[in-house]
Formats: C-alpha cells, structure tokens, sequence
C-alpha cells in the first residue's frame, strides 16, 4: 500500500484558516483520496473525499463550505484547506487513499474501504 505522511497541523485561533498536506510515498493518480479526523473521546469522523482525477468531490456537512479538498497528483500529495476554523474542529486529521484505477465507486465514508492511512497529525483550534 503507499504510504502517506501528512503535514500542517498546528494550534492556529478561532477563525483561522490552516492547509493541511497528505504527500504519498509513489504515484497516488489511481487512487481516490479522502480526510479523515479524530476529536478526544469520539469516533472518527470522514470529512472529504476526492476521486483520482480530482473532478469529483464531496464532503461532510459539517465542513462543507468551509473545507476544500484538492490534490497534485504530479507532486503525488493531496491537501485540505480549512478555513473559518472553529473549536470543534480541534482534532487529529488523517489522509486515507482507496485505490480505484478504473475510477469505479466506493463508500467514502467507510474506513475499511481505505487501504492507506498517513498517522495523522493534530489541529488545535483555541478560543
């Protein structure tokens, strides 16, 4: 499976916007690429997925509006803008990618249907 190593976390304030990178260890061009985060003490939550060509997106409701899914695949890493941060954003965020080569369709928001997963890396959104 490739491997994915997210970046950009950081304690940012109310508001603020902060762009999170997923970067893959090889060619990610037939993989479909989501987000995934993490809060204490609760489950984790799917946020945004993006299909291999990057024509396809959709998100969560709670972030939809506010989040922006993206990705290069020729520098082979995938991004999530995050504006208008809130508190409750505070959590861990992880990239996940599903391989699909012929672009077929899977269910997002099962984290099993994901094959790689970076370690995440922590957001904190203070008051």
């Amino acid at each position: 499976q490739v491997q994915l190593v997210e970046s950009g976390g950081e304690l940012v304030q109310v508001g603020a916007s902060l762009r999170l990178s997923c970067a893959a260890s090889e060619r990610i061009s037939e993989h479909a690429l989501a987000w995934w985060r993490q809060a204490p003490g609760k489950e984790r939550e799917w946020l945004a997925v993006i299909n291999w060509r990057g024509s396809i997106r959709d998100y969560t409701d709670s972030v939809k509006g506010r989040f922006t899914i993206s990705r290069d695949n020729t520098k082979n890493t995938a991004f999530l803008q995050m504006d208008s941060l809130r508190p409750e954003d505070t959590a861990v965020y992880s990239c996940a990618g599903h391989r699909s080569p012929f672009g077929e369709g899977f269910a997002v928001g099962d984290a099993q249907a994901y094959g790689s997963w970076g370690r995440g890396g922590q957001v904190i959104v203070s008051s």
